[in-house]
């Protein structure tokens, strides 16, 4: 156990093309779990929990650590089994999701395994929509299972989608009547709130699971005579995801002539420890760290009028 605390620190600091490292963990059976070590700030022993008033079921109390308040969230709870008992004994995974710390409580903490995204697979079909799975994997012969923790946080502190006034001009989604942005995200939750944000400027989507599903749509466009140029605004693409990350997607755009030009911009959770140089060295035009609806609207209006030409209020002068 010490080893993987030791080492949680330094691991967070790895940038990998195509290639991520899982902490394992346990809940309240003897299934594994997994989280992308890149998300995890440190691992400690269940420290002293205080109660809120009103708080989310989910919530079993707040803790005081590092001179900082962290909300602790149980994450068997939070995925729909019963809450964790004799939480003492447990250990606390302090993560940064969305420009946020928050810690999740679970019952015991594994190791570290370093694998390939490529042996990372979207959960099977007949896990229902309603599942807390982002992906699954196997370690020596055991299934792992990925929770998709942006869908927990989203349930116990819903965010913002609204837009607020003044970031989006009038008029921009006619500018671009034609065309759509393409939104890739293996989280169901993430995808519907850039969808929602993007939709309510009035601009169509077109939505994609991972990297790899979205190479091949890309990839078919081009077979069928298009221009992907005409039919895209620009691409919207995490980081994390099953199959084929966003570095080796954003890669592979750029090394194919067809869609070499096309704008992308990285949208990820992985806001506390993001190596920027890895954007300029897979050649994406932006980084954008999840989630704020205004910064997001705003990427999107001023790329629209990049492509269109100048503001409509200069117009106006």
């Amino acid at each position: 156990m010490a080893g993987v605390l030791d080492n949680v620190n330094q691991r967070t600091q790895l940038v990998g093309q195509n290639r991520l490292e899982l902490l394992l963990f346990r809940l309240g059976t003897d299934q594994l779990y997994g989280i992308n070590v890149f998300k995890v700030k440190e691992v400690l022993q269940c420290p002293a929990l205080n109660e809120i008033p009103q708080r989310n079921p989910v919530v079993r109390g707040v803790a005081h650590i590092r001179g900082n308040t962290v909300s602790i969230m149980d994450m068997n709870l939070a995925t729909g089994h019963g809450p964790l008992d004799n939480i003492q004994n447990c250990f606390v995974i302090i993560t940064e999701y969305n420009r946020s710390t928050q810690g999740f409580l679970v019952r015991g903490v594994e190791r570290i395994v370093n694998l390939n995204w490529e042996d990372i697979h979207p959960p099977p079909r007949g896990a229902g929509r309603e599942n807390y799975l982002t992906a699954v994997t196997e370690v020596e012969g055991k299934l792992v299972e990925i929770i998709d923790v942006e869908k927990i946080l989203a349930e116990v502190s819903p965010m913002s989608e609204e837009i607020s006034e003044g970031v989006i001009e009038d008029g921009i989604a006619e500018r671009v009547v034609q065309k759509h942005i393409l939104i890739v995200d293996d989280s169901s939750i993430a995808r519907k709130q850039i969808q929602r944000v993007v939709e309510s400027m009035g601009i169509k989507t077109t939505l994609k699971k991972d990297g790899r599903e979205a190479t091949e749509y890309l990839e078919q466009m081009v077979a069928e005579g298009k221009d992907p140029y005409t039919e895209l605004i620009l691409v919207i693409s995490d980081i994390e995801m099953p199959e084929m990350d966003g570095y080796t997607f954003t890669a592979g755009v750029r090394n194919n002539p067809a869609l070499s030009g096309l704008h992308i911009i990285l949208h990820t959770s992985l806001s506390g420890v993001f190596n920027e140089a890895m954007v300029k060295k897979v050649g994406a035009d932006d980084f954008l760290a999840k989630f704020n609806p205004d910064e997001l609207a705003k990427r999107v209006n001023d790329r629209v009028l990049e492509m269109t030409g100048e503001s409509m209020l200069d117009n106006e002068e």
